[in-house]
Order: C-alpha cells, then structure tokens, then sequence
C-alpha cells in the first residue's frame, strides 16, 4: 500500500499557538516521529502543507490542501489537522467528491505530552485507511465518521454523528 501524508499543524504536532496563530515550536514534535515510533513498513509520501492553529486554517489553506490531493500520484490520502475545524475542512473536501480515500486525524491532547492521543490516532486512521473506501472521513478516537455526518462538540471536546 503506498499512502500520502499531509500535515498541517495542530495539536497532534505539539504546537500551541497563541491568538495571532504563532505556533511555539520548541516542544514541537513531527509526524515523521511518530511513524518512527510505530515502524511503519510500507511506503509513503510526507509533505508539510502549513503549521496552523486549525481555527486560523482558511478555504485558500483548503484549497492548496485540494490542489496537493489533486496532483498526489497516491489513491489513500492521510491529512494530519487540528481538531477545532477538521470537521469543516472534512465537509469541504467530500462535496468535491474526490476520486480518492481521505482521511483526517488529529489529536485533542498535545502531541508531545505523555498522555497525547496523537499516536493512538495515527495508527488507527492508518490501519483503517487501507480499508475504506473512496470518500472523506475523520477518524478520531477509535471511531470513523462520514464527512456529511460529523460534527465537533465542542462542549465535550470530541467528535459526533449528526444523525444516527
């Protein structure tokens, strides 16, 4: 299986950020490191987008996002996103109705700290990427969302079905 990856920022890699969208990189760690941590033995492409705040991602950062899906020579699409609107760029890139299978993951906990959730979610959006079939998903906490029935609550701070 061959897979691209793009990260763009967000909590998964450990950056805070403050309210301009500066990201503090000095606890910053990479995906790459975590693929390393989880000896992924298969190929793929890793391409850093932009390192965004996701609350400050735009529909140009969208579009760029589109643009690199587009030209990838890889059918299986990985997009590493902050998780305040992973739901929102989800939504964008499934009405394109894309000939390929995209997945969004992130993490809720920093990257860095012990108790992160970051790897948890790249190997399970990984290991359920092989699976799916061509469409937009999120996949956060052992659980796969549809992009047209998703949503963040924010209150709770997870991800839930729009109608069940």
């Amino acid at each position: 299986m061959g897979l691209q990856i793009f990260t763009t920022g967000g909590t998964i890699e450990g950056l805070d950020y403050n309210e301009t969208n500066q990201a503090s990189h000095s606890n910053s760690i990479t995906i790459k490191e975590f693929l390393d941590a989880s000896e992924i033995h298969f190929k793929y492409s890793l391409d850093s987008l932009f390192r965004k705040d996701s609350r400050f991602i735009t529909n140009d950062d969208r579009s760029l996002i589109v643009e690199k899906i587009k030209v990838s020579p890889y059918k299986r699409i990985l997009i590493t996103h902050g998780t305040y609107t992973m739901a929102e760029t989800a939504i964008y890139l499934g009405k394109l109705n894309l000939d390929k299978t995209i997945v969004l993951t992130g993490a809720f906990v920093l990257g860095t700290k012990k108790n992160t959730d970051a790897l948890k979610n790249l190997e399970y959006a990984i290991s359920h990427l092989k699976l799916l079939t061509k469409g937009v998903y999120i996949v956060m906490d052992g659980v796969i969302f549809n992009w047209h029935n998703v949503r963040k609550n924010l209150e709770k701070n997870r991800f839930e079905v729009l109608h069940k």
